[in-house]
């Protein structure tokens, strides 16, 4: 994409997963997004005591965003580490673990992050809603950073 590309930064339909230590925070997070108007594909969990392991929903999460089913993605484990570089294999995703107001900001205006990834044992389920709702508001900058993101996008190559 160049600098001159019109990309589509309105945000309607969110892909979100979690591992089983995570599905609490989850379904506070999928209910508070879809009372504020947003349609939300629940990938799984689907219960909180089933042990699974999150680059399974990780990888549902991105691809969810690449094929184009949702225009974003958020996915929760314990630290988000390991749920950002699970979706950070997908060709096409910029996942971006996120855990204050200036990192979830930075990741949107300057990196266009698709997928959002959070730490619920670093967050009350309040704070992961408010940076959430944040993340999904911050619009991509464009201009010089489109540079950069071409080339994140040709290290897929």
């Amino acid at each position: 994409m160049s600098e001159s590309t019109n990309i589509q930064d309105t945000v309607k339909r969110i892909a979100i997963g979690a591992d089983h230590g995570s599905f609490d925070a989850k379904e506070i997070l999928k209910t508070y997004l879809t009372n504020i108007g947003y349609k939300v594909t629940d990938v799984g969990t689907k219960n909180n005591v089933d042990k699974v392991d999150y680059p399974d929903f990780a990888a549902v999460v991105a691809k969810k965003v690449t094929n184009g089913d949702c225009e974003r993605g958020i996915m929760l484990d314990a630290a988000g580490i390991g749920s950002s570089m699970a979706c950070n294999k997908i060709k096409g995703i910029r996942a971006a673990l996120c855990w204050s107001d200036k990192t979830i900001i930075n990741s949107r205006q300057h990196n266009n992050a698709n997928v959002l990834t959070m730490g619920t044992a670093q967050h009350s389920s309040a704070e992961l809603c408010t940076m959430a709702k944040l993340w999904l508001e911050t619009r991509f900058e464009g201009g010089r950073h489109w540079t950069r993101i071409n080339k994140i996008t040709a290290l897929e190559k």
